[in-house]
């Protein structure tokens, strides 16, 4: 059977957005009532219930497609996204946000696959 949704990219964006908050797990599952020993299962591969996987979504703002593969046809690229993403955070200073895409975009082309 075929993996319709990608659990180990979910969980990195869910990181991800943990991080930016500031926040640890434990307050990840009481804000979203997704119990810590599941976000702990997520990150060793483990797939949420639909009903953890709602209210991660709800939490992080995440879209549930940009986990599916070949649901990104008509998309903006990844590199763009970030770039909209940081250049939108007002955690950043503009000058810190055009160095993070610099960081991100030279990191980008030196791991991307050829």
């Amino acid at each position: 059977m075929t993996d319709n949704f990608n659990t180990e990219s979910f969980f990195a964006a869910l990181n991800a957005a943990r991080l930016s908050q500031q926040m640890t797990w434990k307050d990840v599952a009481e804000a979203t009532g997704v119990a810590a020993s599941t976000l702990s299962r997520m990150g060793q591969g483990a797939k949420p219930d639909v009903n953890g996987l709602a209210a991660l979504l709800k939490w992080s703002k995440l879209k549930a497609e940009s986990f599916i593969p070949g649901t990104t046809a008509g998309e903006a690229p990844a590199l763009a996204k970030i770039t909209a993403l940081l250049r939108a955070d007002p955690n950043l200073t503009p000058t810190n946000a055009k160095l993070m895409e610099e960081i991100v975009l030279s990191t980008y082309n030196r791991l991307k696959e050829s």
